[in-house]
């Protein structure tokens, strides 16, 4: 890191409170306060409660990845880093709002779309992204409370994990989630699911998926789903079989699929199909989804697929493409649509001319794409953070009202109900209440409404 000469009372604000704006404030912090400086980090969210995708991007299932809010949660208790949410960025505040309160300000918005899969028949009727339906069971207060879950055979486009959690969503029994934070109208409407087979298709092999091996290994754990490979799926060549022996993930993900090939189905009320080399062709239907066209690939030689010319149907009557996520552009920022990212070198954002902007920085998702895992967001963090301290003795005081905290006075003048870090702790304690006093006690029940989330946060604490 950087020892840099700071100024005496820098002021930093981070747009968006999931991960990647976190780690960014907490370095930050401890940068500047181990070189004998000061610093003021707000850390603005236009939802109410923290932690971005680690509360409404992650399967309700993954106790161990949720995890991570635990270590989020210390860096934001310790009171150095101010939380401010249900504050949007461009209609609430605007970029020249933050300038004159701050001497920079981090975006860290993420990446929320859905990647497009250009195909004919996409947009038909019962064709999902999986970003919506992922923010439908995770309780996202501002996607509708219902599914149109009424199909008994479904597709999953993707060999990623959004894609293993969308199809495991799916195939799952709702008593078996029970244990979990699913919000209750996400429960109901699972509840009421015909489904009976899931099917997730990828364009290449079986030792170049990009599932994680614990992810994997999960779905054999699923309580009444059988899971089901396909010999003629397993097609190897050269590069494939080199890049199964040379990575450790790799082969035990390899190893792990063609052990499926053994084990015959139980006879399980739902099945979970895993389908190799399936090149997305069409989605056909009249007026709604009535199948799925691919055609069946191979290994190339060279690291990549090419199509066979033989084309298979699936009668499925939803799809789901969870093929990445895209970014978002910011207003009063520059965008790369074809990436989904702020244009940036290192975290500091590039005007259309390619010259820095002062004090305007990026990290995470919106920064490099949404690619890597929590450590690579680590890392990312650092790099920004870094920029940030060699350009702090350039950077132009604020100028804004002189009072002690100018930006809740704007807030408060807007009348914006933005919600606080002890609003959160009210809501939290709520959640898990919740959980507490149902009939099968659960880990918390999220409360989905946002205007609910505001009351609750904010009754509290400023009554």
């Amino acid at each position: 890191m950087t020892s840099v000469s700071l100024p005496l009372n820098l002021r930093v604000a981070v747009i968006g409170a999931g991960p990647a704006g976190i780690y960014a404030g907490n370095i930050l912090n401890k940068a500047v306060r181990d070189a004998g400086g000061e610093v003021a980090i707000d850390l603005f969210d236009s939802l109410p409660a923290p932690y971005g995708l680690i509360r409404y991007g992650v399967a309700p299932d993954h106790p161990r990845i949720k995890g991570i809010v635990n270590s989020l949660h210390e860096m934001l208790d310790t009171g150095s880093i101010r939380f401010i949410g249900n504050v949007t960025y461009g209609v609430d505040v605007t970029l020249p709002d933050l300038q004159a309160r701050y001497h920079a300000v981090i975006f860290a918005t993420g990446a929320i779309r859905d990647a497009p899969l250009a195909v004919p028949g996409i947009d038909l009727s019962g064709s999902f992204g999986a970003a919506d339906f992922v923010s439908w069971y995770d309780g996202h207060p501002d996607v509708a409370r219902s599914w149109p879950l009424d199909a008994t055979d479904v597709a999953v486009i993707g060999n990623g994990n959004v894609a293993l959690d969308v199809a495991r969503m799916l195939a799952k029994h709702p008593d078996d989630l029970l244990s979990t934070d699913i919000p209750d109208n996400v429960y109901a409407g699972l509840v009421g699911s015909p489904v009976t087979d899931v099917h997730i298709f990828g364009r290449r092999g079986p030792s170049e998926v990009k599932f994680t091996p614990i992810e994997l290994r999960e779905l054999a754990q699923v309580p009444d789903v059988d899971v089901i490979v396909y010999e003629e799926d397993f097609v190897f060549d050269e590069h494939t079989l080199a890049l199964a022996a040379s990575n450790n993930q790799v082969r035990v993900m390899t190893r792990t699929l063609q052990g499926w090939l053994a084990v015959p189905p139980t006879g399980a009320s739902r099945r979970l199909h895993l389908h190799f080399l399936h090149a997305p062709v069409e989605v056909y239907g009249d007026e709604r989804v009535e199948g799925m066209r691919f055609e069946r690939t191979t290994p190339d030689g060279d690291g990549g697929v090419r199509g066979t010319g033989v084309i298979v149907d699936y009668p499925v009557q939803a799809v789901y493409r969870a093929i990445g996520y895209h970014g978002s552009a910011l207003p009063g920022l520059p965008f790369d649509d074809a990436r989904g990212v702020i244009p940036n070198d290192g975290g500091r954002v590039l005007a259309a001319n390619g010259v820095a902007i002062s004090g305007v920085y990026a990290t995470g998702w919106i920064k490099r794409g949404p690619v890597g895992l929590i450590g690579h967001t680590k890392g990312d963090a650092l790099e920004t953070i870094t920029r940030l301290l060699d350009d702090a003795p350039g950077f132009t005081a604020p100028v804004g009202p002189g009072d002690d905290d100018p930006i809740l006075s704007l807030l408060t003048e807007r009348g914006i109900r933005f919600t606080t870090w002890p609003g959160w702790l009210v809501l939290d304690a709520h959640e898990k209440a919740l959980g507490e006093a149902h009939s099968s006690p659960r880990e918390r029940v999220k409360v989905v409404e946002r205007d609910e989330q505001v009351h609750i946060s904010r009754e509290a604490v400023l009554s």
